[in-house]
């Protein structure tokens, strides 16, 4: 094929972001004169549910104007819980933990179902979800509750049902992270984690929620920027740039014939190492489909000029793209078409997003995986008999650099003083100081009762200080985990424990419920907390 072919070839391979709640300029020109063809939308680009949707209209004009053959793939981290897009006037929908605390899949396959119909609403048609990975790590730094559990059956099957719901919404599915990041102590957005185990140990576990998805239809799967020294013999080899792993065991061995696309290549374990371009080729060279690219224009092009030279140098063969090319229109076919498309501007959005119905539905869900782990006979609160409550917690930093930064806003304090307006209500910062834990304690001496707010606790961190310093004031303590439920096993003998899993309002509000006994929350650990 001709050069000019050629990068448009490459360009349909290529997924990428830009800045704004607008087309770019940058991205029209990528649309137009490369013909990418997926785009990854982050906070940056979400504004009202009407303004997503002139956006991605928007996008799809200037793709169907540059004489694309099929519509653009767009997706989104919608994994909800705290890895979600959407903002204002979407449903906010429980997270994978969260789901799996439930104990009930069916609410998986509903949560997935009533998601998709949101995101295809919105004209978007891929979710980058579900999570597979098996969060058997307390410490892992990335993962942890965007994980439906420890359980490699529990992951199995609730992924499985969460994939199935998205996917009868209309909407393609990812399966990520694979061949599993739910071991690692390492965030690979920062650095290139190690998962040392054998063969028969991922088999058992970290492979196992992949293959049952596989066999039941997946659409993508999600590399992980992770090295597996049982599969791929080269040292630091990440599984995205490893052919052992997505050609040998993916396609041949588990016998995947969809889209594998790639974790974003700007992240630390592949830009600090060989490079996002260079690693956009070894990516194609391993058996990837999709090459994802998702913030810096410079670097989006660097990367199909790199594949493109590949090419024309005879390093990867044109055979390699033109697979990877059939394979990405045949997801295409299969979900979305141009006369199914409303591009006129300023299209209504569809009732579906944020209706009542998907509100009253995560509420439900919430009721269901909230997690009371501990009552000494402290809870239900009685403000009404006198009971004075203090309520502390320190700000919201959140630490995950795939949350975003635009939703972590600690409610609790609103949440309890809905229901207990005479609650007294003190945030910290983050981390708290001295001076702020020891004038808290001072004051909690004046209160019957302190619910004290955690974040993802760290051994001797501030927030271990926080509640052993209030704890020692013997003023009785219930603590609220509202990301980690691991918190527990660095804490004292606190006299109630609850796990939200998540920090968006819906899910304190129900647990702030629980406390007063205006709800009866029956969700169960997914994961075992250790005993220190």
């Amino acid at each position: 094929m001709n050069s000019s072919e050629l990068r448009k070839r490459i360009g349909q391979l290529l997924v990428v972001g830009f800045k704004g709640t607008t087309a770019s300029e940058e991205i029209k020109e990528l649309i137009r004169e490369h013909h990418v063809g997926g785009i990854i939308l982050f906070g940056r680009n979400i504004g009202t549910p009407q303004e997503i949707l002139n956006l991605t209209n928007e996008l799809q004009a200037e793709a169907k104007n540059a004489g694309h053959q099929r519509p653009l793939l767009i997706c989104i981290d919608q994994e909800n819980g705290v890895v979600r897009r959407l903002g204002e006037g979407a449903t906010i929908f429980p997270g994978a933990m969260l789901l799996g605390a439930t104990d009930h899949p069916e609410n998986a396959y509903q949560a997935g179902l009533a998601t998709g119909k949101e995101l295809k609403a919105l004209g978007i048609n891929w979710n980058l979800a579900p999570v597979l990975d098996v969060n058997n790590n307390p410490e892992n730094p990335v993962i942890g509750v965007r994980s439906f559990g420890e359980s490699p059956g529990k992951v199995s099957l609730f992924g499985k049902m969460a994939m199935k719901g998205m996917q009868d919404a209309g909407v393609i599915t990812t399966l990520k992270h694979f061949p599993g990041h739910g071991d690692t102590n390492v965030d690979s957005h920062l650095d290139l984690p190690v998962i040392s185990h054998d063969m028969e140990r991922l088999q058992k576990v970290e492979l196992k929620p992949f293959i049952e998805s596989i066999q039941a239809g997946a659409d993508t799967v999600m590399s992980a920027h992770v090295y597996f020294p049982a599969i791929e013999s080269t040292p630091g080899v990440p599984a995205t740039l490893s052919k052992k792993v997505i050609t040998g065991l993916l396609r041949e061995q588990l016998g995947f014939d969809g889209v594998v696309t790639t974790d974003c290549m700007e992240m630390n374990a592949i830009a600090n190492t060989i490079g996002t371009a260079a690693g956009g080729v070894a990516a194609i060279k391993a058996g990837v489909d999709l090459v994802m690219v998702s913030h810096l224009h410079h670097l989006q092009k660097a990367t199909i000029d790199a594949i493109a030279a590949a090419v024309e140098a005879g390093d990867i063969d044109e055979a390699v793209i033109e697979a990877a090319g059939k394979r990405v229109e045949r997801l295409k076919d299969q979900y979305i078409r141009w006369d199914e498309l409303n591009l006129e501007k300023e299209a209504p959005v569809p009732s579906v997003v944020g209706c009542s119905e998907h509100g009253q539905l995560a509420d439900e869900i919430y009721r269901q995986g909230i997690t009371i782990v501990k009552n000494n006979k402290i809870l239900p609160l009685q403000p009404s008999d006198g009971q004075k409550v203090l309520v502390v917690y320190s700000e919201n930093k959140y630490t995950m650099q795939v949350e975003d930064q635009r939703y972590s806003s600690m409610h609790l304090g609103r949440a309890i003083r809905e229901i207990d307006p005479e609650a007294e209500v003190i945030e910290l910062s983050n981390p708290a100081t001295d001076e702020e834990i020891e004038a808290a304690a001072v004051k909690a001496k004046d209160f019957d009762v302190i619910l004290i707010g955690t974040l993802t606790a760290k051994p001797g961190d501030a927030q271990v200080k926080l509640v052993e310093k209030l704890y020692g004031t013997g003023v009785p303590v219930v603590v609220v985990a509202t990301r980690s439920p691991y918190d527990l096993a660095y804490l004292p003998d606190v006299h109630g424990y609850i796990c939200t899993y998540e920090f968006p309002y819906p899910a304190l509000k129900m647990a702030s419920k629980a406390i007063y006994g205006m709800e009866e929350v029956t969700g169960r650990l997914p994961v075992t907390i250790p005993v220190r």
